[in-house]
């Protein structure tokens, strides 16, 4: 695995080719009582960590991750954090405009609600000329938070972080029905126990599957990309 913390500036200095920066952006937020707050982060880390190895030794570079991002929606549950929109575009801006050094940056998302301070940001940084990829994870049918695909996942990555005796079925109406109650009155009004999905549905061996799949799909876009 390749990891920017481990480099020294003189490894990156004069090379023929620079890496391209893969960074997982994640959150610190509720993921219903059964998973940790980090899941996002998680998630996110194991497939930019996915992404590097299917590479040349140093031919990506995985960074550090944003731990904290926009999470404003979920305020109603403790042990969420959240740095607002606002601030999570400005902050994705600069870090990547200190990346200068590197061929690209690759924004590897695992939290749906960073979407448009990321968009923004993005447009911020083309409109600059800077190489920037912006990559979402989506699964055919998947749910939308703490719900059998984000359980199944974490099944995968990291299962005894995965709280089976807390497991509670939350609002399984279609994200897009929901996100206008969410956007204006918060998630914890519209799910009470922050979920939304089945994640009694949650197979380990169908999150590794989706971690195989989701990682082909990024591979597959930087690929194309970065050419």
């Amino acid at each position: 695995m390749s990891r920017l913390g481990n480099t020294t500036w003189a490894e990156l200095w004069g090379r023929m080719r620079q890496p391209l920066l893969a960074i997982p952006v994640g959150s610190c937020e509720q993921h219903g009582p059964h998973l940790p707050l980090d899941t996002d982060l998680r998630i996110a880390t194991a497939l930019a960590n996915g992404l590097a190895a299917a590479f040349e030794p140093g031919e990506i570079l995985v960074g550090p991750p944003l731990t904290v991002t926009a999470s404003g929606e979920h305020a109603g549950f403790p042990g969420t954090l959240s740095i607002g929109a606002e601030v999570m575009e400005q902050v994705v801006v600069e870090l990547c405009r200190s990346a200068d050094w590197s061929a690209g940056v690759v924004l590897v998302n695992g939290h749906g609600g960073n979407a448009l301070p990321v968009q923004r940001a993005v447009r911020t940084l083309l409109e600059e000329r800077r190489r920037i990829l912006p990559w979402w994870p989506h699964v055919d049918g998947g749910d939308a938070h703490a719900g059998a695909t984000e359980t199944s996942l974490m099944l995968a990555i990291a299962p005894d972080s995965v709280r089976w005796d807390r497991i509670e079925l939350g609002r399984t109406a279609d994200l897009e029905t929901l996100l206008p109650e969410i956007r204006a009155s918060g998630m914890r009004a519209v799910s009470p126990n922050g979920v939304l999905g089945d994640p009694s549905r949650a197979d380990e061996v169908h999150g590794r599957a989706l971690l195989t799949r989701l990682t082909i799909d990024l591979v597959a876009a930087v690929d194309e990309w970065w050419v």
